[in-house]
């Protein structure tokens, strides 16, 4: 009997798992959590028609997920540095093109829905090796020995699946976040949440910095002090998320000349996590491993704009499930499953890492402050959500 393991609990990773045992096909996945909610798993994001709810849907989650999603939550605010409104995207009451739904709200969800002794959390990898008959021995941190004929890489931006099918790696974009979260919004933060309204806000500069905040679930607003800036700029600067006063100091100095009504935003989170933000190549392929793939950001980690990670990363694991129980060998449907998945991830990969960089005036003179027009893409995610379901 064939064995198969996938390596990361992410949202791909368990839909892949929780695919393969509808199909009847064993599976065993590694994470190097504790627990699905061992760790804040991030922010809110959209579940796009055309990649998320399809997959989702075809692992009978779909109405579990929009049962917590947030339609309203896919309004848009866009301002400049004083605060003013430059665009506004507000969703009809039966728009459901891009729902919003928290990190840990879906990963969570996926996660009760694949049987818990398929699950081996608390396995992070160290080492994969090649062995006879193309079987690979994976190695754990803590000592467990295992061997598969298919190790199927869901292990994120910094993979180390991925080292043995390419030599690419994450490539700095230039822009690091501080994740920030306001605890109990409306009432301990109405200022901010006031100018956050529902879903979205986007307030930019023309100095390299910007504010993106979100609603997410119970009450919670989270987002980003986004910055042109060194990958290690706070070892430059002298400063750490350990030490507010001086935190708050260099942003407000970084941030000098936007309005009063935004800097509150950089100094009253209730936590800052620093996130720089790393792209893979795009396009990003590699000459076929029999016994090893990659789905989700380990093959293709792209930048935030455009919300396609996840989304992406969900498609990827069913459609590399149903190859596997459709193909007569798993080579077979390593080979069915690449090419679609690289195709499909290109463009995307290239347009999101390209605005992301122009967002923050990075090779251009200077980035959109308007809002796109997100009510024409959000009919585009519904047709394209069309012509996906009359394809297959």
């Amino acid at each position: 009997m064939n064995t198969i393991a996938i390596i990361g609990a992410g949202p791909g990773g368990l839909l892949c798992a929780r695919m393969l045992q509808q199909h009847g096909i064993g599976v065993t996945i590694y994470d190097a959590d504790a627990s699905a909610a061992a760790r804040d798993a991030g922010g809110s994001l959209d579940l796009h028609a055309d990649a998320a709810q399809i997959a989702l849907a075809d692992a009978g989650l779909l109405d579990a997920c929009m049962a917590v999603a947030r339609l309203e939550d896919q309004a848009k605010r866009a301002m400049d540095r004083h605060a003013n409104v430059r665009g506004t995207f507000v969703p009809d009451d039966d728009d459901t093109a891009a729902p919003e739904i928290d990190r840990g709200q879906l990963r969570a969800l996926i996660a009760a829905h694949v049987r818990p002794e398929a699950v081996r959390w608390g396995h992070k990898l160290t080492e994969a090796t090649p062995v006879s008959g193309g079987r690979y021995r994976l190695d754990f941190a803590n000592g467990v020995t295992t061997e598969a004929d298919l190790v199927i890489g869901a292990d994120g931006m910094w993979s180390r699946v991925r080292r043995l099918l390419t030599d690419a790696l994450p490539q700095y974009s230039g822009v690091s976040f501080l994740d920030v979260r306001y605890d109990d919004a409306d009432r301990r933060h109405a200022a901010l949440a006031e100018l956050v309204g529902r879903g979205h806000l986007f307030a930019r500069g023309d100095d390299g910095n910007a504010i993106i905040a979100q609603r997410n679930s119970n009450g919670v607003i989270r987002g980003y002090v986004a910055m042109r800036a060194d990958a290690d700029w706070a070892a430059q600067a002298g400063v750490s998320v350990d030490d507010l006063p001086a935190l708050h100091a260099y942003l407000l100095d970084r941030f000098a000349g936007w309005s009063p009504k935004l800097l509150a935003f950089l100094t009253d989170s209730d936590e800052y996590v620093e996130r720089a933000i790393w792209f893979l190549p795009a396009p990003l392929t590699w000459e076929h491993n029999p016994g090893m793939t990659l789905l989700g950001d380990a093959a293709h980690g792209m930048g935030p704009f455009g919300g396609h990670g996840v989304n992406l990363a969900l498609l990827d694991a069913v459609e590399l499930a149903h190859a596997i129980a459709s193909q007569p060998t798993l080579d077979a449907a390593v080979r069915r499953y690449e090419p679609t998945m690289w195709s499909r991830a290109a463009g995307l990969a290239q347009a999101s890492n390209a605005a992301t960089r122009a967002f923050f005036g990075i090779g251009v003179s200077d980035g959109p402050h308007e809002i796109p027009d997100h009510g024409t893409t959000h009919r585009r995610y519904e047709e394209d959500a069309l012509r996906y379901r009359t394809r297959v």
